[in-house]
């Protein structure tokens, strides 16, 4: 029965999520945007491991290759740093950096309810992999091995398909943040006194 003339049977999507009541549909919801996350994953850290490997059969030991005159050449490199070539003497810390981002990606995935979050968060973990299987199996060792960098910009670093995934996913991050809104879907709401 309805409270007052105009009130609704059923909750709202945000009331639903919020109360977590049997019947929402917040666990379809949370399904959805788990697989969603798992597939941007798996197709982009796939997307990096053969890249890579393609990268260190073909243009190891080779000049630059031009692909799109004055933007884009193809230069093989390994990266024993971060970013940018920064902090190349501490690659087991950054291992063991990009192993707790993986962590706490994995944790965070388990309350995705909104899209744009589970592609950021699908994103920023195959980056996060894609580098981290670099450290664990390339020389010189495990979690000392040197990531394979191959896409070269004008007045810009090396990098690769993960270095990609997770400038693309702090991206989305950003923007999902500065919307309100977080990885359950809802907006904040802001108190006004």
């Amino acid at each position: 029965m309805q409270a007052a003339r105009g009130t609704p049977l059923t909750t709202s999507d945000d009331e639903s999520h919020e109360s977590g009541e049997p019947g929402s549909d917040s666990a379809s919801s949370r399904g959805r945007h788990i697989r969603l996350f798992a597939a941007v994953c798996a197709i982009a850290y796939v997307i990096d491991v053969v890249t890579k490997i393609i990268a260190v059969e073909t243009l190891r030991g080779r000049d630059s290759v031009e692909v799109v005159p004055g933007v884009l050449n193809l230069t093989f490199t390994r990266n024993a740093g971060a970013a940018f070539g920064l902090a190349t003497g501490l690659t087991i810390v950054l291992s063991l950096v990009a192993l707790a981002v993986v962590v706490v990606v994995i944790r965070m995935a388990a309350r995705l309810r909104d899209p744009v979050w589970a592609v950021a968060l699908g994103l920023l973990l195959a980056g996060a992999l894609g580098n981290l299987t670099d450290r664990v199996f390339r020389d010189p060792g495990v979690l000392r091995g040197h990531v394979v960098d191959f896409l070269e910009l004008p007045n810009w670093p090396i990098f690769n398909v993960a270095d990609i995934c997770i400038t693309t996913a702090a991206v989305l991050v950003v923007v999902q943040s500065l919307r309100g809104i977080g990885p359950e879907g809802r907006r904040e709401r802001v108190v006004e006194s």
